[in-house]
């Protein structure tokens, strides 16, 4: 699936997420509450040591608000914000886990590795702007304007805003 950089007011961007975090918790904690109660009065023993039926429940309640995250919550509008952040840094990750590939196709003018370290460079950058921390980028701009000058030297268009699964996977072929 290819993931694409959208531009995003990093305000609204943690409102979004701040009020579906809150969702998400305002769902599991009743489940989790509801789901011990009845596994207690079911299978509990009145004054008996009733924890592993409470953790049972709070265990349910879990797997319950991951489900319906995943298959209710997950395509509606107030967790758009959310589901972007995730897909941000679950994409970012993808390309940490080849990174030592990324560096040495760079070394070698690969314009695939050159592509990827770009769109890297650019995902990092918002999302260090939309969580709200400018100190964690600020290390890394002397080598994100020093690659994006050899893009330009090599005529290699700036803009990789989109994340093409195709060069993850040529990095990964055998004998790269």
């Amino acid at each position: 699936m290819i993931f694409e950089i959208k531009p995003m007011d990093a305000e609204q961007y943690r409102r979004q997420t701040r009020r579906s975090t809150l969702t998400i918790i305002l769902t599991f904690v009743p489940l989790a509450l509801l789901l011990s109660g009845l596994l207690v009065l079911l299978f509990g023993s009145p004054g008996g040591d009733n924890f592993r039926w409470n953790l049972g429940g709070v265990i349910g309640g879990l797997l319950l608000t991951v489900l319906l995250v995943r298959r209710l919550y997950w395509t509606q509008p107030w967790m758009a914000a959310a589901v972007y952040g995730w897909q941000l840094k679950r994409s970012l990750m993808s390309v940490t886990n080849v990174m030592h590939q990324v560096q040495a196709g760079v070394a070698a003018n690969d314009p695939t590795a050159i592509k990827l370290l770009r769109f890297y460079h650019l995902g990092l950058a918002q999302m260090h702007q939309l969580d709200g921390n400018s100190s964690g980028l600020s290390q890394m701009v002397h080598e994100i304007d020093e690659h994006q000058a050899r893009m330009q030297a090599l005529g290699i268009d700036t803009e990789q805003n989109r994340l093409d699964p195709a060069w993850l996977a040529a990095l990964k072929r055998p004998g790269r």
